[in-house]
């Protein structure tokens, strides 16, 4: 059988995890800023407004495509949760004792971040429906997955492994979406 040494790949995730969390505990308002980040309530006051103006733009695409979007979120959180346990990958705030931990470390472990699947499973999705939606979730999905390094919750990987998985499935439903719904023929144009 054939054996991978993981070790040269934790040592990189190790060193970038204590470069980003290096800065934690340096600036009140920097810590501040990467604890809200991370709260998941953050999403909600966007979400809203977002949810608002789709259906003001388009309410049939947003009556369909919105719980579509929100299943796939529920969904892919549900399954961040079982590849925590299969993987069992401890967060670097059970791993590794002397790091800047700003926050409570989770209860559950590592990869992926959920964070990461979460977010970008929307910015993906809003990405293929609405291409130039990516300037502005692109970058808040990019500073809500460093803030979870930041904090000590998880390592680059964790966050880097979240990105693919959601942003794969968030353009793939989104595809999908566009492909097989009649809801955005007027809006989308002529189909092959």
């Amino acid at each position: 059988p054939v054996t991978i040494d993981h070790e040269p790949i934790m040592s990189v995730d190790e060193s970038l995890f204590r470069v980003i969390n290096g800065f934690a505990g340096q600036s009140a308002w920097l810590d501040e800023l990467a604890l809200s980040l991370s709260r998941s309530s953050l999403l909600w006051v966007p979400g809203i407004l977002l949810t608002g103006y789709w259906l003001w733009v388009s309410w049939r695409e947003a009556l369909v495509a919105a719980p579509v979007l929100a299943a796939s979120i529920g969904l892919l959180d549900f399954l961040g949760a079982r590849i925590k346990d299969v993987a069992a990958r401890p967060r670097p705030c059970m791993a590794l004792p002397d790091i800047h931990q700003i926050e409570a470390c989770g209860k559950t472990f590592g990869f992926p971040s959920n964070h990461a699947i979460n977010t970008a499973t929307a910015a993906a999705f809003f990405h293929v429906l609405y291409p130039r939606s990516g300037w502005v979730s692109w970058p808040l999905v990019g500073l809500i997955g460093l803030s979870r390094v930041y904090i000590g919750a998880h390592y680059v990987t964790d966050v880097l492994g979240g990105w693919v998985i959601g942003g794969l499935f968030g353009a793939g439903v989104a595809w999908l979406l566009l492909r097989y719904s009649r809801v955005r023929s007027s809006m989308a144009g002529p189909t092959a």
